[in-house]
């Protein structure tokens, strides 16, 4: 069985799923009468499946549920209330972050309630573009704590986690790990903007519309608290490739040099890199995949 959840939506001027200052620490259950205290609250979690294969011995019909690992955790001790999801012996599931990323931060940067009858352990990887996966290794059951320190490209930002169940303790209604949620303590919120709001087709000069935008963005970064943020330009894959890399650049250079310009962000500081096509957030084989890839995303965290 497997599910694709990319999230290729069409997007507004600016997606905020949540707006930045209105985040506070949150204490959540990890389902073995322990509490985890997140940074970002609800911002933390999860929010789409990109992909679930369940492994062998399959787990019990309310347990099959993928989207059960999304958002915070809600398991309060009910094995078949469908708060959780059983991977199956070696089964997969890949997961995303839509509205923040997961970033290496001092400490740990990862947390994944395993919950349910048993404790089972997962194997680890992350990605940044849900093709090319990163191992960061076992992990035990239960709450789990987890640094991707040594593994993360300094600077980096990832918007997928892949668990693989461990193939041990397959056995009973729940066999494989029971996932709950998964949680990036080293969080960055990822402020998403349209790129056809931005510029025209092949221009990196911005439109007199995308001006309302930026301002909006930039007042919400400087009421966040926030004073360094990365600026990332993505296109989609028409063109080559050497093409597609120097216009969004040029792209994430114009709205560094604008956002920097304003009053708000006077004293900030940022950075711009052109991703190119490398880094798609939908199928470019459609249109609508082609204008969700069409994008610039200012990754930044509270208090930098």
């Amino acid at each position: 069985m497997r599910f694709f959840g990319f999230w290729c939506g069409l997007l507004c001027a600016v997606l905020l799923t949540t707006t930045l200052s209105a985040q506070t620490p949150q204490s959540y259950s990890d389902g073995k009468r322990g509490e985890v205290v997140l940074p970002q609250g609800d911002l933390s979690f999860a929010d789409t499946v990109l992909a679930f294969e369940i492994g062998d011995a399959v787990p019990t019909a309310s347990a099959r549920n993928p989207d059960a690992a999304l958002g915070p955790p809600t398991y309060v001790g009910n094995n078949n209330d469908g708060s959780f999801t059983t991977l199956g012996c070696n089964g997969m599931l890949d997961v995303q972050f839509t509205d923040n990323a997961l970033i290496d931060l001092e400490g740990p940067d990862l947390y994944v309630f395993e919950v349910g009858p048993d404790v089972e352990g997962t194997q680890l990887a992350i990605s940044q573009d849900g093709i090319t996966w990163i191992d960061v290794g076992g992990i035990a059951g239960g709450r789990s704590e987890v640094d991707i320190a040594g593994v993360a490209t300094p600077g980096a930002s990832y918007r997928f986690v892949r668990l693989i169940d461990d193939g041990e303790d397959c056995r009973g209604r729940f066999p494989g790990a029971d996932i709950d949620a998964i949680a990036a303590i080293g969080s960055a919120t990822r402020f998403v903007l349209d790129g056809s709001v931005l510029f025209s087709v092949d221009s990196a000069v911005l439109k007199p519309d995308a001006q309302a935008a930026l301002n909006d963005l930039a007042n919400e970064i400087a009421q966040a608290g926030i004073s360094a943020f990365e600026i990332t330009g993505h296109t989609d894959s028409d063109g080559s490739a050497e093409y597609n890399l120097e216009l969004s650049n040029a792209r994430a250079t114009a709205v560094r040099e604008y956002l920097l310009s304003l009053p708000a962000l006077a004293d900030a500081t940022a950075t711009a890199r052109g991703a190119g096509e490398s880094e798609p957030v939908s199928d470019n084989t459609t249109e609508a995949g082609k204008a969700a890839n069409r994008r610039v995303e200012i990754i930044a965290t509270s208090g930098q």
